[in-house]
Parts: structure tokens; sequence; C-alpha cells
């Protein structure tokens, strides 16, 4: 075809932008050298997943460790799937894992001087770019309708070739300007397609900065770059919004990889650098001994939500994540025990190459030493803020005595091995209910090795001994003395070695105290626990056991 550039006015008419003037509004970026600029760019379906968490840490770390730019662009060029309100649930989900965005779109609009970030708003770029194309003999309008695509895919099958629109089942490559002229004019509809120039017999290649060299064969295949209302397929817009917006890294899950010649292809027709890739391994689960990938629709746990509504501490699953994104991160976290998150040197060179395995149960872990290593004022924040969407009854206590709350939660804190009771905050008011009369219960069981009448006297004598002013080492005293008199060995190294001596021994007598005054056989250090509850309730609760 003699005329492209005629085409490209035929086609898109309305498309006056040029690329000189695209150039001139999106420059260069003046950033430091080795600066990243890195994008989210999701879909607006409202529905935020550990597949949105992964791909906003790194592209986060990446982009605020180097004193770059990270961007959140929507993908809402397939309206189908569009839910109100989506950018806000998407914002909100990702605050509170400190995910913060420099520049892009905003609950209250957009922010940075490369928008807009919305991708139907952009549609004038895309033609500019479009004509581009075409003018340069590099892209062609496709009319074949559904049926006809369908047809050619039944013939592909039936000679055994591969599937797509290339080749001899190219049938739009060769139309003439007049034919185009005149389907154009009855308003016939079209597609754009890319016109591939490549050789599958030949190889093409690039440096996946997690997956090192990656070869595949050239793309001989007209993919298709605007759909027929002229909103540009991912790979179009892929192309152009990462050179318009200067992104340096493109950070997406590897299911991309298969339509990675396509892009590279792209990229080089229109003279744009390739960013640096960077593929991230998909999120596998086991299940029932078989790895497979974690389903969105069959796992709750792949929604971000889950996470919130189970009592996750945001900070837990961000070490978590860390753990699975970088392979020296709990090497650090074991030199580092308490450094903030954001001093963790994160590296692309230390991301997995095949699939992460999420374990929930190594989540539960991760999660017990955050906790365990919170200041009571932090924990105290965090749960009250989880309570006031999801247990109204512990929001309702922990606010009405705030104070008491945090002594509470102050046990076992702040010392060389703190206690590791608390995994999700949907735990905790199982783990303070003894110190609220209305959530008290009597489960523990008392030690069957003290008889009904040493109990009776335990508790009768400790009544009369408890003073909430001894201080740990007088009150284990009198512990001590009480079961030494009651027949009791002082130490449990003692009833070992002689058991045909005592009844039991001081542990057995310090049992019947914790039963008594908990409710159970396990809780935090019983001292502690009486000088939160004070000396009348402590009485009380020995006197409600006889």
């Amino acid at each position: 075809m003699a005329d492209y550039k005629k085409l490209a006015d035929l086609l898109y008419p309305e498309a006056t932008l040029t690329i000189e003037e695209i150039e001139k509004k999106y420059p260069a970026r003046n950033l430091p050298e080795g600066a990243c600029v890195t994008r989210l760019a999701p879909s607006p379906t409202g529905f935020v997943h550990l597949g949105n968490l992964f791909p906003a840490v790194t592209c986060e770390r990446l982009s605020h460790q180097s004193g770059g730019t990270f961007i959140l662009r929507i993908e809402d060029t397939d309206q189908k799937r569009e839910v109100e309100g989506a950018v806000e649930i998407l914002l909100s989900s990702l605050k509170r894992y400190n995910i913060i965005f420099d520049e892009g779109a905003t609950a209250d609009g957009e922010v940075g001087s490369y928008g807009p970030y919305y991708q139907r708003q952009r549609a004038d770029i895309y033609k500019a770019y479009a004509k581009k194309l075409i003018a340069e003999g590099r892209a062609y309008p496709c009319f074949c309708s559904e049926e006809r695509l369908e047809e050619m895919r039944k013939e592909q099958e039936q000679n055994k070739d591969n599937f797509g629109y290339y080749g001899k089942y190219a049938a739009c490559s060769n139309l003439s300007y007049e034919e185009i002229e005149e389907k154009v004019k009855n308003g016939e509809k079209f597609v754009l397609r890319f016109r591939s120039q490549g050789d599958p017999s030949k190889t093409d290649h690039i440096d996946d900065l997690i997956k090192g060299r990656l070869e595949f064969p050239e793309n001989d295949i007209d993919h298709v770059m605007l759909k027929s209302d002229g909103i540009p397929t991912y790979h179009f817009a892929h192309s152009v919004d990462e050179k318009t917006m200067g992104v340096t890294h493109v950070v997406r899950g590897e299911e991309w990889l298969a339509t990675l010649p396509f892009h590279v292809q792209l990229f080089k027709a229109l003279g744009f650098p390739l960013p640096h890739y960077m593929h991230v391994a998909q999120l596998m689960k086991l299940d029932n001994g078989t790895k497979r990938k974690l389903s969105k629709r069959k796992d709750p746990e792949a929604s971000l939500a889950y996470y919130y509504e189970q009592g996750f501490s945001a900070g837990s699953v961000m070490e978590y994540i860390m753990t699975l994104l970088n392979s020296n991160f709990e090497e650090w976290r074991i030199a580092n025990p308490t450094a903030p998150l954001d001093d963790f040197k994160f590296s692309p060179d230390k991301m997995s190459i095949s699939g992460c395995l999420f374990d929930m149960d190594k989540l539960i872990d991760v999660s017990r030493n955050t906790i365990s290593v919170m200041t009571a004022e932090d924990v105290y924040e965090q749960v009250t803020a989880w309570a006031k969407d999801n247990d109204s009854e512990l929001y309702d206590k922990f606010t009405a005595d705030p104070d008491y709350a945090k002594r509470i939660l102050s046990i076992g804190r702040g010392c060389e091995k703190p206690r590791k009771d608390i995994a999700k905050w949907n735990e905790v008011k199982a783990y303070v209910s003894f110190f609220y009369d209305d959530l008290f219960t009597q489960s523990g069981e008392f030690p069957e090795t003290v008889s009904s009448e040493d109990k009776l006297e335990i508790l009768n004598r400790y009544s009369e001994l408890y003073d909430e002013n001894d201080d740990q080492e007088t009150w284990f005293g009198k512990v001590t003395n009480l079961a030494e008199e009651l027949g009791f060995a002082p130490k449990t190294k003692l009833y070992k070695k002689n058991p045909e001596l005592y009844k039991g021994h001081v542990g057995d007598v310090s049992m019947v105290l914790r039963v008594a005054i908990t409710g159970r056989r396990n809780s935090p250090d019983l001292y502690e626990i009486m000088k939160i509850l004070g000396a009348d309730k402590v009485k009380e609760r020995l006197e409600n056991a006889k």
C-alpha cells in the first residue's frame, strides 16, 4: 500500500495529537542516578489479593530505596469487570501495609504530571502512536468477525498449525486502500492489528532481573493493538504507558512471560527503550500434597481482606511476604529482631525464580514473633482498631479502660524472651478473658495429684497469705513455704529424686492457684496477673474456686 499516512488518517481522523506534542508533555524524569520508576497497574475489580501485594511490595521497595517514583495506574480498559469504588478499596487495602504511591490515581483525584492515570482517559495518546505505526506500515485494520475468526481456528486445528492471526491466516493483512476505505465508509467495525515481521525460527532475548537471561522465538502473530472502540489491549497500552510515564522497571506476574516476545517486538517497533523486566514467581499452596497456584476463587487466603478479618496484623503479613520475596530476609531479621522493616535492603537478586509456596502455619509463626516484640501500646492501638470493625465487645472493654488493657498486654513484653501467646487479633479476647468477669470461664482442670482436701487448704491458706504489695521473690517464697507446710516438695528436683516423700511439688500448688485465678492451666506470669487483678479480685476468685 503506497500511502500509509493516508490510511492512518482514514482510520482515526479524530486523532490529532502528535508524537512531538506527547514527547513535550512527558519529558524524561529528573531523578537521581540509579533511581527506579515503578508502577502498579491493577484492573479496578474491587478484589485486592496477594497477587497485588507481591508486586506492590517489590515496586515500592525498588522505587523508594533508590530515590525513585512509585505510580498507581488503573487498567480500566475492560468496563465489564469494573466495580464502583474499586480504586478506593485498593488504596485503603494497600495503605494498611504501608504501601504508599507517589503519583497516579488517588481517592481524591490524580496526582502527578504524567497522567491521565486511567487508561480509558489516554485514548488520544494510544491513537497517536497507533497512527505512527500505521503510517510506517507496521499496523493495519482487521474487519474479521468473531465467526470468521472461529472458522480460522478450526482450520488451524485441522491443519495442526499454530493458533493465531498470521501469515496465510491473516485475511485482512493485504487489503488495498480502496477495500479498506469502502469498509470504513460502510461502517464496518475493525480492530487494529500489529503487522509482525518476526520469524519464529529466530530467537530474541532479554535479561530478566529475577529469572536471568530469557530466550524466546520471535513473535509472528499479528496481535490486536486497539479494539473496535479504540481502547487498547494490555499489550499496546503496556508499551505506550511505560514509555510516556518514564517507567524503568516493570514488575509483573510470570503469567505474562508468554506474551513477552510480542511486547519486546512492540517496544522495538515504536522505538522505545525496553524497561527492566521482573517476572515474579506465582504463589503456590499445597493441596493434598500437591502444589497448585493459589486461587482467587477457591482459596480465601488469596484475598487481602481475609487477613484483616482474621486479625493478622499488617506488620506480620508484611514480614511473612518479605520471607517469600527475599531469601536472605529471615537471616537479616534474626540479626536485627527489632529493626524497622524499611531498614532491610530489598534485592531482586534474592527473589525466587520458581513458585513461592504459601504456608499458613509459617505465617502464624511469623506473626507470633512479630507481635511478641511489639510494645503494649502498639498492640493496644492495633487491637482496638481491628476490634472496632470486627469485635464490638472487645472494643468496648479495651476503650472503657485503656490503661488496664495496656497493663494486661504488657505482661511478658520487653524481655529477652518475650511471650508468643498471640498470633492474630481475633485471639486477644480469649487471651485476656480472665481479666474481665463477664468473659471469665473455668476451663482448666485442677492437678489430679492434688486431693480435694489439699486443694481447699491451699485456697484457704493462700487467701490469708496474699499481699499485693509483695515483690515477686517474696510472693513466690510464700507459695514455696505453703507447699512445704502441706507436704509438697519446695523444688521439683526434690520431688523427682524422692517422689515417695512428698504429695507432689510446688508446681502443683502453683497450678491450683493458677487455675483458680485464671480459669486455665496455661497463662502468662501469675504474679503479674494477680497484681493487675488486685487483692480483692484475687481473693474473690480463690473463694469461688472452692
